[in-house]
C-alpha cells in the first residue's frame, strides 16, 4: 500500500441538492486540505448507512458536458442522478473528482469527440492525441475517504479500475454494485469501447442489439 499523506477536512456545508426531474435531497458537501494533487474534489455526504453496514460510495468523475449540459455522448449525467438517489437512500459518500475527460481535461476532451466522429472510439481518440486512455489516479479519493473516517464500502461502479485503485490504496472494497444502464442512440459506441477494452459491467449483447456490430 503507498504511504500517502492523510488529508483533512477542509470546510463542510449543507446544500440542497434539487435535479431537472423533481428530485431533490439535503446534502453535506466536504472539502479537504491536503489531496496530493491540488484538486478541488468534493464530497458529497448522503444519508446514514444503517449500524451494521457499510456505506455506498461512488467516484465519480466530473464531466461537464454530461452532467451540467446533459450531453446524450456519455452516461456521465444519468449515473450522476441516479447514484445521489441509491447513496442517499442507503447512507453512504459520493466524491465528485475533478477528473474530466479521464483525467485528460476538457478541451482534450472536446477534440477527443472530433477524432470519435471520424470513427474513432472513445480510447483510440485519446491515444491518436498523444494522451493515455485513462490518466485518472484515486489516491485523491483514498485520502478523502480515510479523512471522513471510511476504511470499508461498497463501490456503486460499472469501471473494475476504480475498486483494484482503491484495493491497492488501503480501502476495503468489499463489493462492487453496477450503475443502471443509460444508453442513447449517441453513446452505444461510448458504452461498448467501455466493455471491450476496460472491461467494464455493461450488457455487450444489448449494446451490440442496438445496432454495433
Amino acid at each position: 500500500m503507498p504511504d500517502t499523506p492523510a488529508a483533512t477536512p477542509r470546510a463542510r456545508v449543507r446544500v440542497p441538492l434539487r435535479f431537472h426531474d423533481g428530485y431533490s435531497v439535503d446534502a453535506d458537501l466536504v472539502t479537504f486540505h491536503g489531496l496530493t494533487d491540488g484538486q478541488e474534489h468534493v464530497a458529497v455526504v448522503l444519508g446514514s448507512p444503517a449500524p451494521g453496514t457499510v456505506p455506498l460510495v461512488r467516484l465519480h468523475s466530473e464531466c461537464l458536458t454530461g452532467d451540467v449540459f446533459g450531453s446524450a455522448r456519455c452516461d456521465c449525467g444519468p449515473q450522476l442522478r441516479e447514484a445521489v438517489e441509491r447513496i442517499a437512500d442507503r447512507g453512504g459518500v459520493l466524491l465528485y473528482l475533478r477528473q474530466e475527460g479521464r483525467g485528460i481535461g476538457l478541451y482534450n476532451k472536446l477534440d477527443a469527440y472530433a477524432l470519435q466522429d471520424q470513427g474513432l472510439d472513445t480510447y483510440e481518440a485519446n491515444a491518436a492525441l498523444g494522451l493515455p486512455e485513462d490518466a485518472r489516479d484515486y489516491t485523491a479519493a483514498a485520502q478523502m475517504l480515510r479523512a471522513l473516517g471510511i476504511a470499508e464500502l461498497d463501490l456503486l461502479s460499472n469501471n473494475p479500475d476504480k475498486a483494484d485503485q482503491l484495493r491497492g490504496l488501503g480501502i476495503d472494497v468489499r463489493d462492487r454494485v453496477p450503475t443502471g444502464v443509460f444508453t442513447t442512440a449517441h453513446n452505444v459506441h461510448y458504452l461498448r469501447a467501455k466493455v471491450l477494452q476496460t472491461q467494464h459491467t455493461l450488457p455487450l449483447a444489448e449494446l451490440t442489439e442496438l445496432g454495433v456490430g
